[in-house]
């Protein structure tokens, strides 16, 4: 069944307003130019949304432009744990490679270890009783001690070593070249010899957990880290100080972690020596792990005291990894871990396995025993999805961060089980498309990440096992609303380290996920969501987006102008409230039809589901686009009526945000 929509002047002379149509007209235009709300059309479909229009790097479209560009680094890192001290010394051969059209004379670093020195910019910034530096009050021994910067020059079969000069502020260190880095694909070679002491809780992105078999060790931001050179703003050098997260670029990682013979390491990327550091009962149980999609262990619980579970003979071992197309690499020690493995089984047919690395503490009412299991459905889930997962492993550690992410390893909280361990591991392992796919700049815009990680996996978990632990009901957006467009809140388009810290949770994670949970299911469907996604995902995969390049890409790839979307709910910080105003009767008369006139209060503009309920009993579901607010602040239609209307009720589902419930239903007068 049609409807004849109507609004100001625009009566439908189908709808039966022919006698006195002039007047209605009249009626209907003056009802229309009085009212008074928040709202305004010429602020939420404004044009010019875009910061600036297509160029040879990024397209108008949201692709990457013909003279795209991107650096690359690629990483020779060495390491040696000291258990007794916490110490990591390390040594860093860094291969940096310049695709951009500048030559470069300085280079700049990340020296992240640095935030837990107590005069770094992270550590006075921390609020009274907060735990971001270092955690708890910790005072150590922190930060890098750079024992020496060298470029190595190769000609022939000669290499040069020359020590060069290097700056280090707060979290950055510059490097002066002693040539300048050629455009359009020159090369440097760093060598860098440094150790750190690891903190015992690193920002809740690392850390050291003691259980009664050994310390646990989750290492992160573990060697200088380049920054990245991009065509948005040159060098991204914004110091770390604990709440943003990384911009990195990619490259080759080649690994060597030299730790005592009772440990067993993990690490982002493939072992490479399996048959060096685990037994030769172990090595035979790896190899079942990679052919089986039940979880296998591979080092049960009654091993790990046991010294015949480590190879004999060895005071200390060196393990052996490589991960390729990565924008960093973590791992994991200790002498306590329990481990697990499964096969994951991916689209293509490539092989990858899920593994798990946990202590006897985690194994208690067989909680961790099911990690391998989430690792295992939410990747297959994903890689089906969106884009198949690009390493050979993927590893979830317990420790002490409660959950962080890394290429092909993930730190997750000890003590977590059941719904609360799925949901941690589904997430960390949502970061694989968001930011390890997908580059995109986490320290300014940590929404690209977080945001529609936390939405891929709304849909995964509701997949797990058949609804495992899917909510019993839907979220009720009247109320999550009213909370997610609150006065107090800050815009999901703001820097992250200008959100007040309790706004984090928010406007990175649940805000921006609830949005692209609204243009799927409310405003372009299901189907031209998806295609935009995954075409969003395949072209900025190992490339870095701005969230321009996101924005144009579902655009145009949908078909749709989202200005007023993007406006409203990411740029500002709008809320919604749509009312009934009135319900009368054509001619008055309700055989020949209804005219409901509806009010948009504020500035945010969503499109309209409502339910007409007639006397009879009869219901009927009725949708109008968004494009009924592009030139009002209310709208008048026709419902084709044929008896008394009984009741109206806006978003009776509540999957909009509508914060003000209270002018949503009309009902007839008794």
């Amino acid at each position: 069944m049609k409807l004849k929509l109507i609004a100001g002047f625009a009566l439908a002379i189908s709808a039966g307003l022919v006698t006195n149509g002039q007047a209605q007209r009249r009626q209907l235009a003056r009802t229309s130019d009085t009212v008074v709300t928040n709202y305004s059309y010429h602020d939420a479909f404004a044009p010019f949304f875009y910061t600036k229009n297509g160029t040879d790097y990024r397209s108008a479209g949201g692709q990457p432009g013909a003279k795209y560009w991107q650096n690359r680094a690629d990483y020779l890192l060495n390491a040696k744990l000291d258990e007794q001290k916490n110490e990591i010394t390390g040594n860093e051969i860094l291969t940096y490679t310049n695709n951009s059209p500048d030559k470069l004379s300085f280079i700049w670093m990340m020296l992240d270890q640095n935030l837990f020195k107590t005069d770094s910019r992270g550590s006075a910034i921390v609020p009274i009783g907060g735990s971001r530096n270092g955690g708890r009050g910790q005072v150590f021994d922190a930060g890098y001690k750079i024992k020496a910067v060298k470029v190595l020059s190769t000609v022939g079969q000669k290499t040069t070593v020359t020590e060069v000069k290097y700056l280090i502020n707060d979290t950055r260190m510059q490097v002066y070249l002693p040539s300048d880095v050629a455009a359009g694909g020159g090369q440097v070679k760093l060598q860098i010899d440094y150790s750190f002491i690891s903190p015992e809780y690193g920002s809740d992105r690392m850390g050291i957990l003691q259980t009664k078999n050994g310390k646990i060790f989750t290492v992160a931001q573990w060697y200088p880290r380049m920054c990245v050179y991009d065509d948005i703003q040159g060098w991204n050098t914004l110091p770390y100080t604990g709440p943003g997260e990384f911009y990195l670029d990619y490259g080759d990682f080649n690994i060597n972690i030299t730790a005592p013979a009772s440990d067993i390491v993990v690490c982002s990327g493939e072992l490479l020596n399996p048959q060096e550091v685990y037994t030769a009962e172990q090595q035979k149980r790896w190899a079942q792990a990679a052919q089986s999609e039940k979880t296998v262990i591979i080092r049960s619980a009654s091993e790990v005291t046991d010294p015949k579970s480590r190879p004999a003979g060895k005071v200390e071992l060196t393990w052996k990894f490589k991960i390729r197309s990565a924008r960093d690499a973590s791992w994991g020690a200790s002498s306590s871990f329990i481990i697990d493995a499964a096969k994951m089984v991916l689209p293509s047919g490539k092989k990858s396995m899920a593994i798990s690395a946990y202590p006897i503490e985690s194994d208690s009412a067989n909680a961790w025993r099911r990690s391998t299991e989430f690792v295992k459905k939410s990747i297959e889930y994903n890689s089906k999805k969106w884009y198949e997962y690009p390493y050979p492993c993927a590893t979830a550690v317990a420790g002490a961060p409660g959950g962080m992410e890394y290429p092909g390893i993930v730190f997750c909280g000890y003590t977590a089980k059941g719904r609360g361990l799925w949901g941690v591991n589904d997430h960390e392992f949502g970061h694989t498309w968001f930011p390890m796919i997908v580059g995109s700049n986490e320290r300014m815009y940590g929404w690209m990440d977080e945001g529609f990680n936390t939405f891929i996996n709304t849909l995964s978990t509701a997949d797990f096992n058949n609804g495992e632990y899917k909510a019993a009901r839907a979220a009720d957006m009247h109320q999550i609303g009213a909370f997610f467009t609150a006065p107090t809140l800050e815009p999901i388009l703001s820097y992250v380290d200008n959100l007040k810290e309790r706004n984090n949770g928010t406007l990175l994670y649940s805000k921006p996920s609830a949005g692209l949970v609204l243009l799927r299911e409310q405003i372009l469907g299901p189907e031209r969501f998806d295609l935009a996604f995954q075409t969003y995902i395949n072209r900025w995969a190992f490339k870095h987006p701005t969230p321009d390049d996101f924005f144009r890409t579902i655009e145009n790839v949908a078909g749709e102008n989202l200005n007023w979307f993007w406006r409203g709910w990411f740029l500002n910080n709008w809320r919604l409230d749509q009312g009934i105003r009135t319900v009368t009767y054509v001619k008055n008369d309700p055989k020949q039809g209804a005219l409901i006139t509806i009010i948009n209060n504020e500035k945010l503009a969503m499109p309209v589901i409502m339910d007409i309920k007639t006397v009879s009993g009869k219901v009927e579901r009725i949708k109008l686009p968004v494009e009924v607010w592009e030139r009002n602040t209310s709208w008048t239609f026709t419902y084709p009526s044929t008896e008394e209307i009984e009741s109206v009720t806006l978003d009776p589902d509540h999957v909009l945000p509508d914060f003000n419930s209270a002018n949503d239903v009309w009902t007839k007068a008794k």
